[in-house]
């Protein structure tokens, strides 16, 4: 991004003190005062703490400018500074001008899991011939969207965003913000659960990445999710789906998995082998969802399959690190839900090992009344001939530790409150061998990334 301070005032509508600074130069955007880079423009939002009260911090920091919500009284003296209504709204409205000025193609993601996996895989196909511009990290809501469109190259070509929900509503506006040229919904689970009731809720809300794809556009879908096939009878646009069944237009071969990547060969290129760096059988069908963009633009099966080789992974999904016992432990802290466990412990609990293999598992957040029989559930992902010892942590893993006492003797559950990682660790520690495996999951807002880090 590079633009002057009066383009920006202009294509926000924002009160400017002085054409004095209209000649400043703004390199990028920042809502973080302590994470800038010289020559933001600094965005003061207001969450737990209101961002004008960092605004001088932020300029201290390198940035160039900032912008001041109009009810806040007197803007700092003596700074570039834009007023405007509402910051949050501002920030939006500078996206869209950017996203309409690079004119990049769009390519949307959402799924209750597999977006980040997806956008990831999607992207490296798409940068094997084009400019691509990829979400960072979890930049994925209201705050995020348009921070990563802001962080565009001038020579971007393709954005890939990833788009996050918890409310109904959320994906429209992202979606209409952006105007996508291909939308993906990678599959509906039972994420967020909490503020929808209902899969057929969740399926309705997911739709919404279609309200603003273009009339030329193309939406890719799960073709075996009937909530899905059934709300795509609805979508004008041109359609692509993928899964496991000669009905999908793109669907799975064979598949061969190990405990560090997985094989397959898909109906399109059935002679080209593709291989995918990451355990796990239902990471194909995010494969899937990619190599139907890639077949969209006209990639070819060798350029993709090679871009899956060298795929750059966002951190904390489904990764193998080094424990300083020597034990090799399997990441998946940012997120969780019922179907991602399954899925993942249905992978681990098949990996070759000489010692034992442990699960750790955090509580799965925003399940709602149904969370205690959410977790209960997971009981059917545990054989005790494959796992030889579980540790849970937080309030709603007791309904877990309860169900699974039929199958596992006592001595090898342990059950933890969200308080006392402590505790865990020191019990890990004690029990973790060299040759053992562990896996490691939960939502992101137990923390079991602390638990991760002490391990290693």
């Amino acid at each position: 991004m590079k633009m002057q301070l009066g383009e920006i005032a202009s294509a926000i509508s924002a009160q400017n003190d002085t054409s004095a600074w209209n000649q400043i130069e703004v390199s990028s955007v920042a809502f973080d005062s302590r994470q800038l880079s010289k020559g933001a423009l600094f965005v003061p939002l207001e969450g737990e703490r209101d961002g004008h009260e960092f605004v001088k911090g932020a300029l201290q920091n390198g940035a160039v400018a900032t912008l001041w919500k109009a009810d806040h009284g007197e803007a700092p003296a003596g700074l570039p500074v834009l007023v405007v209504d509402d910051p949050l709204t501002a920030l939006q409205s500078l996206s869209r001008y950017y996203l309409l000025k690079i004119n990049p193609k769009v390519v949307a993601i959402t799924g209750s899991n597999g977006k980040t996996t997806t956008k990831d895989m999607v992207a490296a196909i798409l940068a094997t011939q084009f400019n691509v511009t990829k979400t960072m990290a979890n930049f994925n809501n209201e705050i995020g969207v348009p921070v990563t469109i802001l962080s565009m190259e001038p020579n971007t070509e393709v954005l890939v965003i990833e788009m996050g929900m918890d409310r109904p509503g959320q994906l429209d506006f992202l979606s209409r913000l952006v105007e996508p040229d291909v939308a993906i919904i990678t599959m509906i689970g039972e994420a967020h659960i909490e503020f929808f009731g209902t899969r057929d809720k969740i399926a309705d809300a997911k739709m919404e990445i279609t309200h603003g794809l273009k009339a030329d556009g193309t939406f890719i879908y799960d073709g075996d999710e009937p909530l899905l096939v059934e709300r795509a009878k609805a979508i004008s646009q041109r359609q692509q789906t993928f899964g496991r069944h000669e009905t999908d237009d793109m669907y799975v071969l064979d598949v061969e998995a190990t405990d560090t990547q997985t094989r397959f060969t898909t109906s399109a290129w059935p002679d080209q082998k593709m291989t995918v760096p990451m355990i796990g059988d239902y990471n194909v069908n995010n494969a899937l969802a990619a190599l139907s963009v890639a077949r969209l633009y006209r990639i070819s099966p060798q350029a993709s399959a090679k871009a899956f080789t060298n795929l750059n992974l966002t951190e904390n999904r489904a990764e193998w690190v080094n424990g300083h016992a020597g034990e090799r432990i399997l990441s998946d802290v940012y997120n969780s839900n019922p179907t991602a466990v399954k899925e993942v412990m249905a992978a681990f609990s098949k990996v070759a090992t000489n010692g034992k293999r442990r699960v750790v598992l955090g509580d799965m957040l925003e399940l709602g009344e149904q969370s205690d029989r959410l977790h209960a559930g997971l009981e059917e992902a545990f054989d005790p001939k494959s796992i030889q010892d579980v540790y849970l942590v937080g309030p709603h893993m007791k309904a877990l530790y309860q169900a699974l006492q039929d199958r596992f003797e006592l001595s090898h559950l342990h059950l933890y409150e969200t308080a006392e990682q402590a505790k865990l660790i020191a019990q890990l520690n004690e029990d973790i061998q060299s040759e053992d495996i562990v896996l490691i999951k939960g939502s992101h807002g137990i923390h079991l990334e602390n638990v991760l880090a002490a391990l290693q």
